[in-house]
């Protein structure tokens, strides 16, 4: 970053810094800052202080790219640029917490303005990184209250397009991340005879002819306004000046104002107000027979309308005023036609004073930093833009004049008490070896205009609050008597051989920047306030006053000039009160020519700025100092001798060891309680140490407090399973009592527990019981069978294998019955053929080796040529057999047992199964003639056929379906039951694709 600096910065381009020049002469001092104009390098450093030199053209210096470039960088890193000091003022702000301020100063035309509105760019910029909507909303209110503000108190002059005719100062806070929270603008002395008149070449404030030109024509209608500046007496004078961008300014003032929050209707009333001005300076008198008159009383009419106020009070008004007399007793006293025309001077001036007063007072309300608590939040932090105006002399210069140059004064000296005067008596105060430089001060002219009891603005108050009539010369006499000897000041009467000064009329102040002569004419009725009322709230919000009774409103207010002395004197001690950073503005030549400088009229601008005394000062001095606590703390990190915490014997003597370390010593002197430094380049070197061993220090920090949180956390978290663990264990001996007690009877025959309602356990014990309740059932099913005869075991085991086969998809599969296993055996359900087929099963049982009878009964079979049979169905622990009970049960069909693969049966109350073997036909049959009739004896097939397969380990699928699949010789078919009630026994009928059962309905 610093070759690209010097890159950016070479040689050719003169020295960025003044304090660099070999010799500080006047001549190299104007050689250098015209080298530098001359090649577009219109900034300079003098130290901090930043010179600006106006261009009078745009220069590709700005916008975000140039942001970036000095966003976080130091004064020497870049070439020297507003961003610059606006980045330092901003980093001054958020690493010390200290209140900073930015003093643009310079006289008009210098390009204070322009300045002050870049700073406010830069710091809108690099704010507000997480885009917080508060934030943005403030950075905007900050940003378009310029525009609107140079729109109501800015005007064309001679010096300058675009001249601040008013002095603003604005506050902006921050909180601890450096984010702007709110802000507040203060206005010091509008120019407002600038309403009345102006010199040749100049023009009124721009929101004059921002209206005529900008406002559509049916707005203009409704003010009773014409396009043409030049028809209005307040406007005439500036009409002819070509201002391109009126038009297009005021759409851009209407769009800030409704960013900041101005509503319709107070737009509106701007609007009225501005023009009830014009129409008010076209209003004239004329004098009759019957008294003063006005000559077109239609204006009247459009003023009383626009300020909704009564048509005879604004006639009155204007053409007598009202007086409170000693009793309380009021008077009403005519005009004479010069009278009723200050007055209605001073109206005008009084109303657009009141209005631009309004408006900044509307924009502070909205820029107020919202709902911040300091408790809360911390501190907010501020940084101060001061842009006011610079010194002014004129061939006829006003009240207005005196006052601007006054200001100057002040803030003149501000700079030589904190850049020159407090430097210098600092270093001596600290015993740094010093050699006196000697500068200009002006605190005599400051006196002169300030003093109590004898200055001017005191001699004025006591003339305005003099009883009788005291006039321009009497004033005049006064002030020639008190400051006769004074050697800033001389009048006519003075010094007679002057003919430049008007005997009675003229005096002249010896300011720093030069000789000013103002006339006294008037400038006592400068010193007195006005008051209007109207019905229209906002007016009437601009006018406080007019709610009092008119004997308080009549009594003597303090002067402007005392008001306006008020004022700056606050300003100062604000300034005084933070870190200040200079803006020194130039103005190159009186013409606004780009490119040309003009070395006369810059010398005399160095010369009354203090310039050189500055680069003397800074030569000779030290950039920074820092007491030794402070630097301490800020850079003890960067020393193994001072870090965590030093062992020598003071302060002084752990800075000096921390700067022998970084062979710094050569660049600082030490003071007695303080440090000074003499280049920035120390500071810097000393931050960037600091910036690369701060993210080590965080994380050792972040580590120990880390460590301290995890040691917290596991101390908490034994606490806490401690707890747990005696809660657990009360809770689980509670539940254990609670099952002992309730299971005590479960001992006891026949129900073994059957009906004990197991308590609600704690969520860490559902596990447990679930478990619990398992064994209990096993233990519960244990004693039941204990008791089953062995007889009966083989069929609760083929209940248990058919429960786990159809529980819930079939409805009903005989589980409440005794299971007789082989029925065609029985003499009930098979009277006439039980001896032949216990014939039978006695020869098959000698042929195929059997030992059990799993199942036999007659059964209904349907084949593949769709005819249905009666026959006999035999389940072996061998085969499967189809016999015909017709022919003495001989076998027609015999099946292994292993080859059997599954069955399928309904979920309805029939007897239909569809028994499956490998790679032979599915056999087909419907339990039927059973004894009861009906009986449903396919949960006892199921159950029987899968006990076996458990038993010998094999798979036996059972499916439960409405519509079985089937095959047959490869060939798939369905089979479903059909429900009839006149239906005698079961029956197929062929289908479709396949078959139907026909089975009885109830």
């Amino acid at each position: 970053s610093l070759l690209t600096g010097r890159e950016e910065e070479g040689p050719e381009f003169g020295k960025p810094d003044f304090v660099l020049l070999d010799q500080v002469t006047m001549e190299d001092f104007m050689d250098n800052l015209k080298l530098r104009f001359e090649k577009g390098r219109i900034y300079t450093y003098i130290g901090e202080v930043v010179v600006s030199v106006n261009p009078y053209r745009k220069l590709p210096l700005y916008g975000p790219e140039m942001i970036a470039k000095y966003q976080g960088r130091e004064l020497y890193e870049r070439p020297p640029h507003l961003y610059a000091v606006a980045d330092a003022a901003h980093k001054a702000m958020k690493r010390r917490a200290k209140d900073t301020c930015i003093v643009i100063s310079g006289e008009s035309g210098a390009g204070k303005t322009e300045a002050s509105k870049h700073i406010m760019q830069y710091i809108a910029a690099i704010t507000n990184p997480s885009q917080r909507a508060e934030v943005e909303r403030v950075k905007d209110v900050l940003l378009k209250s310029t525009c609107v503000l140079e729109a109501f108190g800015n005007a064309h002059t001679n010096r300058n397009h675009n001249s601040s005719r008013f002095g603003k100062y604005m506050d902006i806070n921050f909180d601890f991340k450096g984010d702007p929270t709110g802000g507040h603008i203060h206005s010091y002395l509008l120019e407002k005879s600038r309403v009345l008149k102006q010199h040749s070449g100049e023009r009124n404030f721009h929101s004059f002819y921002q209206l005529l030109r900008g406002a559509k024509d049916g707005q203009l209608q409704d003010l009773n306004l014409q396009r043409d500046p030049a028809l209005y007496t307040f406007t005439q004078q500036g009409a002819g000046l070509s201002v391109n961008s009126d038009e297009a300014n005021y759409q851009a003032v209407i769009q800030a104002m409704k960013v900041i929050g101005f509503s319709s209707d107070e737009m509106d009333c701007v609007h009225r107000i501005l023009a009830a001005i014009l129409h008010l300076g076209n209003i004239q008198f004329v004098e009759t027979e019957s008294g003063l008159e006005v000559a077109e009383e239609r204006l009247v009419d459009h003023v009383a309308r626009l300020t909704a106020t009564p048509r005879d009070l604004v006639m009155r008004s204007l053409l007598s005023r009202t007086v409170a007399s000693g009793g309380r007793e009021l008077i009403e006293k005519d005009h004479s036609a010069p009278e009723a025309r200050y007055a209605r001077d001073a109206c005008a001036k009084a109303i657009y004073e009141r209005l631009f007063g309004w408006i900044v007072g509307r924009i502070n309300e909205v820029m107020e930093a919202r709902g911040r608590d300091p408790r809360r939040d911390g501190k907010d932090t501020v940084i101060g833009v001061l842009d006011i105006y610079g010194f002014e002399i004129f061939p006829d210069n006003s009240f207005e004049q005196f006052c601007i140059n006054y200001c100057n004064e002040k803030l003149q000296q501000l700079f030589i008490q904190l850049i020159l005067k407090q430097e210098q008596e600092e270093y001596q105060r600290e015993g740094i070896t010093w050699q006196n430089i000697e500068y200009f001060n002006n605190s005599a002219i400051v006196e002169l205009v300030e003093r109590p009891h004898r200055g001017v603005l005191a001699i004025l108050d006591e003339a305005c609050a003099s009883v009788g009539t005291v006039t321009d010369r009497l004033f005049l006499q006064s002030l020639d008597t008190h400051h006769r000897h004074h050697p800033h000041y001389t009048s006519r009467q003075l010094c007679p051989t002057d003919k430049t000064m008007e005997f009675g009329r003229d005096f002249r102040i010896k300011h720093y920047a030069g000789d000013v002569t103002s006339a006294v004419e008037g400038i006592l009725g400068k010193g007195v306030c006005s008051g209007t009322y109207s019905t229209d709230l906002t007016l009437r919000s601009m006018w406080p006053d007019g709610q009092q009774d008119i004997t308080e409103v009549t009594k003597r207010p303090l002067t402007a000039g005392t008001l306006f002395k008020n004022s700056m004197v606050a300003l100062v001690e604000n300034l005084a009160a933070k870190e200040p950073y200079y803006v020194r503005c130039i103005k190159p030549n009186e013409e606004k020519s780009p490119g040309h400088l003009d070395e006369e009229r810059c010398r005399h601008q160095v010369a009354y700025l203090g310039l050189l005394e500055n680069v003397r000062v800074r030569r000779a001095g030290f950039a920074s100092r820092q007491p030794y606590p402070r630097f301490l703390l800020r850079y003890k990190m960067t020393c193994e001798y001072t870090w965590p915490n030093h062992l020598l014997g003071s302060d002084k003597s752990a800075v000096g060891a921390l700067l022998e370390q970084h062979g710094l010593k050569d660049d600082v002197a030490f003071g007695h309680n303080k440090l000074f430094i003499r280049s920035p380049r120390t500071l810097v070197t000393l931050e960037q140490s600091r910036a690369r061993l701060i993210p080590i220090i965080v994380l050792l920090l972040q580590k120990a407090w880390r460590g301290t949180l995890a040691r917290r956390r596991c101390r908490r978290l034994k606490a806490i399973y401690t707890i747990m663990g005696c809660f657990r264990r009360h809770k689980v001996r509670t539940h254990l009592t609670e099952l002992q007690n309730r299971f005590q009877a479960a001992r006891h025959p026949p129900l073994y527990g059957r009906d004990m309602i197991w308590p609600t356990p704690p969520a860490v014990l559902q596990p447990f019981q679930d478990t619990c309740q398992g064994l209990f059932r096993r233990w519960r099913a244990r004693q039941l069978v204990k008791n089953i005869p062995p007889s009966d075991m083989a069929q609760i085991k083929a209940k248990v294998a058919a429960m786990g086969a159809l529980q819930g998809l079939r409805q009903d599969w005989g589980c409440g019955r005794a299971w007789s296993r082989d029925y065609l055996s029985s003499t009930i359900d098979n009277p006439t053929a039980a001896a032949p087929f216990a014939q039978q099963l006695k020869n098959l049982k000698e042929k195929d080796g059997f030992r059990n009878v799993l199942f036999s009964s007659h059964v209904r079979k349907v084949n593949r040529f769709n005819k249905s049979r009666d026959r006999a169905l035999l389940l072996t622990d061998k085969h499967l057999y189809k016999l015909e009970p017709n022919k003495q049960y001989r076998v027609m069909r015999a099946v292994p047992l292993s080859q059997v693969t599954g069955l399928s049966v309904t979920s309805g109350q029939d007897q239909l199964v569809v028994l499956h073997a490998k790679g032979q036909d599915d056999l087909v049959v419907c339990l039927h003639r059973t004894q009861p009739k009906m009986d449903n004896r396919i949960g006892e097939l199921v159950g029987m056929l899968a006990g076996h397969f458990q038993g010998v380990g094999q798979d036996l699928e059972v499916r439960v379906s409405d519509c079985i699949q089937l095959n047959q010789r490869g060939r798939r078919r369905h089979v479903s039951v059909e429900s009839k009630p006149d239906q005698p026994t079961p029956d197929f009928r062929h289908s479709r694709d396949g078959f139907v059962l026909l089975w009885p309905s109830p």
